[in-house]
């Protein structure tokens, strides 16, 4: 019984230690969301003379360059760019169409003024989220490592499972918030900063694996406490029946006693 509620008490550890982990790496990267903005291609000067406007001025320089638009109010899509862009709880970069490199800027303010406060309870619960793994895999461990008795190694694992479970529903919450906040910009938006199309990206997808570690680790946790209990239960059951039994033979065994000797 001690090696198997060891092993299961590993593997909460383990699955808790996973879910800290793609939790933090999501809370501080910026690719929850990524996909391309439409954005009007610069003027042609002396430094940009690719993926440019030409409004007229040197044609001749510039016929043979297949890069280089020559403006028309027909020309329709050819006027703009699609640029690469990535969304994160904190910033939004954007690939920069005039240099190297990519420019960031505050996602919170980009947010419409109607959902900063959601966005901020998002922002919280993330931060509860990832403390509340941190208290549950510091319980666990003591569980694990340094527990003298069973009873004290079931009480650390019953408040483990409780901490982890409540950090697991703050960390689903927090990521729906976050993905309504992020839906409402892509509508309400600043103009140059509305994206084209878009998709989540691999935080996101950390984000929700970290939950779902999460929740295994609970339910791990909860299976060991109960089967622990369980086991317990069923051997002071066993003893009791086993005491009752010896009792009754001692009891027989007095009254034959005291009869012969009557």
């Amino acid at each position: 019984m001690k090696t198997n509620r060891r092993c299961r008490a590993l593997l909460a550890v383990s699955l808790n230690l996973m879910a800290l982990l793609f939790s933090t790496t999501a809370f501080i990267t910026t690719h929850w969301c990524e996909g391309t903005q439409r954005v009007p291609k610069p003027s042609c000067g002396k430094e940009k003379k690719t993926n440019c406007l030409n409004y007229g001025g040197n044609e001749t320089a510039n016929e043979t360059n297949q890069n280089v638009v020559h403006y028309s109010w027909e020309t329709g899509d050819d006027r703009f760019l699609f640029r690469y862009f990535h969304t994160g709880i904190w910033y939004s970069c954007e690939e920069n169409i005039n240099a190297a490199g990519e420019k960031c800027r505050s996602f919170i303010d980009l947010a419409p003024a109607s959902e900063k406060g959601v966005l901020w309870l998002s922002v919280v619960s993330e931060v509860l989220y990832i403390m509340l793994l941190v208290v549950g895999f510091s319980l666990m461990c003591l569980e694990l490592f340094h527990s003298s008795s069973v009873i004290d190694g079931l009480k650390l694992n019953a408040f483990a499972a409780v901490f982890t479970v409540l950090s697991g529903l703050l960390g689903m919450v927090a990521h729906m918030m976050y993905t309504q906040v992020f839906q409402v910009t892509v509508s309400l938006g600043p103009e140059d900063w509305r994206p084209h199309s878009w998709d989540y990206g691999w935080s996101f997808c950390l984000a929700w694996g970290s939950f779902t570690c999460c929740m295994a680790a609970s339910v791990t946790t909860l299976n060991s406490y109960t089967k622990t209990v369980i086991e317990f239960r069923h051997k002071r059951k066993i003893f009791e029946q086993g005491f009752r039994e010896e009792q009754n033979f001692l009891d027989q065994e007095a009254i034959k006693y005291f009869r012969e000797r009557s």
